[in-house]
């Protein structure tokens, strides 16, 4: 990894720091954890994006539309941030070129068989949507989809900071905790990488915003960058 700032294209950095935030499932730009750390980052002068990632619409929730808006909004940001599902999000954004460091918020890692291990019979299925607070439908095929994800087999080629909640509810801790270790295990996780356990953490660590913000705060004046391609 070395040292300076990329000049010219996608991953010029601009002089007003900024996060791509990019939101879970079933959540929306407006939530309670993006409106805290925007609380907490505006005062700092850290700008939050935080696109809606329920495209083409939740009904017909898409995967490969919600990277696609991610890249195309994503802009020159200093650092990405994906909750949850836009942990999947996150990692492909930065796949596809914006390199810089990364901070993953109960990501939805070594997950893929859960998305359809225990889905009802039928199509469109009913859930919950905490964005509307009620019960909507959403395609099968939208499951089928998450099933075949593999982003999260290689570790990303930026730095990563992992908060994981022991008690989380939506995504087994386990789960993650063995992705992470199949990322150091295979030597190509990027120098400065953490992985922050929250002991009584759940699966929305709005408790641990105060220490997400602070570690948004200290990637975001960090002007080290990993060489790409």
């Amino acid at each position: 990894m070395c040292g300076g700032m990329r000049a010219g294209g996608r991953n010029t950095i601009p002089a007003v720091p900024s996060v791509l935030y990019l939101h879970g499932f079933a959540s929306s730009p407006k939530s309670q954890k993006v409106q805290a750390l925007r609380e907490r980052l505006a005062p700092h002068g850290i700008e939050l994006n935080a696109p809606d990632l329920n495209v083409p619409s939740f009904e017909k929730l898409d995967y490969d539309a919600m990277v696609e808006r991610a890249v195309r909004v994503a802009g020159t940001p200093h650092v990405v941030v994906g909750s949850s599902l836009g942990g999947l999000v996150a990692l492909e954004v930065v796949r596809r070129g914006v390199a810089v460091p990364m901070v993953l918020i109960a990501p939805a890692l070594g997950i893929a068989d859960q998305w359809v291990a225990k889905l009802p019979p039928g199509d469109p299925m009913v859930v919950y949507n905490h964005a509307v607070d009620a019960r909507v439908p959403i395609h099968r095929a939208f499951f089928e989809r998450m099933a075949r994800v593999t982003i999260d087999r290689d570790p990303p080629p930026v730095p990563v900071t992992i908060f994981m909640g022991r008690n989380d509810e939506s995504v087994p801790f386990e789960r993650v905790a063995g992705v992470w270790r199949s990322w150091e295990g295979s030597g190509r996780l990027a120098e400065g990488s953490r992985f922050v356990e929250i002991a009584e953490g759940d699966h929305r660590l709005t408790a641990s915003v105060d220490a997400i913000a602070d570690e948004i705060r200290r990637l975001a004046a960090s002007d080290i960058l990993p060489s790409i391609g």
